[in-house]
């Protein structure tokens, strides 16, 4: 069993409401093989809202109170993210999870590469809030280029 982010298996849309659906992800879950779960919705976000990027920092970082996830317009959901992350993080030691397929680039399910903070589309090396959680917690981590390439 795998924890799969929402929108890559159809069960929610991203952020600004779109499906990013991915149709060998989308059958695991329909085959019970995976289990889907969006990070920003658990935490309380709604779709659509405004991107969201870690400024100055990563998910790491965040966990550590040493930045903040702020949205386009500089609102803070710092707890936002962080409870979507501990959510998640429950729903994977509930299913005894040992790997999770993010999304890419994602300021909560990212992995190995997330947005600067600065609204610029410019990635940076990192983990978003949610990998990074799950990281601590030895439950292997990829992005869905990485899972569907290997």
């Amino acid at each position: 069993m795998i924890l799969i982010s929402g929108c890559l298996s159809g069960d929610n849309p991203s952020y600004d409401g779109t499906l990013k659906v991915n149709e060998k992800l989308r059958e695991l879950v329909k085959n019970n093989l995976a289990i889907p779960a969006c990070p920003e919705l658990l935490g309380g976000l709604k779709v659509p809202r405004e991107r969201s990027e870690i400024f100055g920092a990563s998910g790491e970082d965040v966990i550590a109170r040493k930045c903040r996830v702020i949205s386009e317009s500089g609102k803070d959901v710092t707890e936002n993210f962080l409870k979507g992350a501990v959510m998640t993080l429950s729903i994977a030691k509930k299913y005894n999870i040992k790997k999770a397929v993010l999304k890419s680039n994602s300021p909560a399910c990212g992995c190995g590469r997330i947005y600067d903070g600065t609204f610029k589309a410019r990635l940076i090396e990192g983990y978003g809030v949610t990998s990074a959680l799950l990281r601590m917690n030895d439950i292997e981590v990829v992005d869905e280029n990485t899972f569907l390439n290997s």
